[in-house]
């Protein structure tokens, strides 16, 4: 498959800039990948296809307000600082995305806070945009952690709105979200409910949760027209020993497992035994999966509607089938489905 398979024109109103109402009440296309058949549903009709004996995996990684606004020494010039992963707590060490970063170099200060009491000095210059800061702060490190996450905001990313808001600080997090440490919200887990989780248990719908603390490499632009040749950023993935057992549990019993996001799509495929189960993990993933791909693990996937040329389309083709998606997709264009991390669902069986 080539990059340029996978493009289509998205007009940029297409992309939501906000999510529903409620949660659950986004619109869900279902595509029957054997048949080619689309129907148009609401995300909470989902049950309808899945009862006792399948099993829903879920990302439960928390989004951290991994975006800063600072200062540059000397100049004053304005910063955008993203957080992408703690390097080392002792020390402060962070890995991270400066913009503009032309201008930074190694040894430079950078001040956050309109009183200016956090400051960064650039240690590293790791990439062409990415750079180690080492946050100069003495207390202890809860007191630390508390400031530099109390000057952050989520990182909506600036294709879905050019300025966060404060709604988004609980918009863009699940409902189940538990262990610190995404950048990006696994968007397919935002339309779940309380209510909707009410309803599985009521039809013994299984569910369990995975860890895939999710940066920006779904987001990153592949440059390379034959997809064999990209590579994807590493993200940080645990499959604890109880997720791993109920999942198999489902795969040996005839249940279906569902996978909930691309993230989860990506975290089932990294480490599978050859009887198609699912070990425990904690590690770190960089797979990259595009057609033609059989997928071990997942009977059923959720996604989202993802932008052109995007990796986590990639992903759902290659569980969908190519010719399946991509009219889905168009499908999804002629019937006023939203894209993006804010917008509708996909639901392949």
């Amino acid at each position: 498959m080539k990059l340029s398979q996978f493009n289509f024109e998205l007009p940029k109103e297409r992309i939501a800039q906000n999510p529903p109402k409620w949660r659950d009440e986004a619109r869900l296309m279902v595509l029957h990948k054997n048949t080619g058949e689309i129907e148009h549903r609401l995300f909470k009709n989902i049950i309808d296809y899945f009862g006792k004996g399948d099993v829903f995996v879920l990302n439960d990684t928390k989004v951290f307000p991994a975006r800063l606004y600072g200062k540059k020494e000397k100049t004053g010039a304005d910063i955008m600082v993203l957080l992408l992963r703690e390097l080392n707590r002792e020390q402060r060490l962070w890995d991270v995305i400066v913009d503009p970063a032309r201008k930074i170099r190694i040894g430079n200060k950078l001040y956050f806070g309109e009183d200016e009491s956090l400051v960064a000095e650039v240690i590293d210059n790791t990439t062409s945009r990415g750079r180690t800061l080492r946050f100069l702060f003495d207390g202890p490190y809860e007191d630390f952690k508390e400031a530099l996450f109390a000057l952050g905001e989520p990182y909506v990313p600036e294709w879905v709105k050019e300025k966060t808001t404060p709604e988004d600080v609980e918009n863009y997090q699940t409902i189940f979200a538990a262990h610190e440490g995404a950048v990006s919200a696994p968007a397919a887990g935002l339309h779940f409910s309380r209510e909707l989780f009410n309803r599985m248990i009521l039809k013994d719908i299984d569910k369990t949760f995975i860890t895939v603390h999710m940066g920006i490499g779904h987001f990153r632009s592949v440059d390379v027209e034959d997809l064999s040749k990209h590579r994807m950023d590493s993200e940080r993935l645990i499959i604890s020993p109880e997720a791993a057992a109920r999942i198999n549990k489902a795969k040996m019993g005839g249940g279906k497992v569902v996978a909930i996001g691309a993230t989860v799509m990506r975290g089932l495929e990294t480490y599978v035994t050859t009887t198609h189960l699912v070990d425990e993990f904690d590690g770190w993933t960089n797979k990259f999966i595009f057609p033609p791909y059989e997928y071990s693990v997942p009977d059923a996937i959720v996604s989202n509607f993802h932008l052109p040329q995007s990796t986590m389309l990639m992903s759902v083709a290659a569980f969908g089938g190519y010719k399946n998606v991509m009219a889905a997709y168009q499908s999804a264009l002629e019937n006023g489905y939203n894209f993006g991390p804010y917008g509708d669902a996909l639901l392949i069986l």
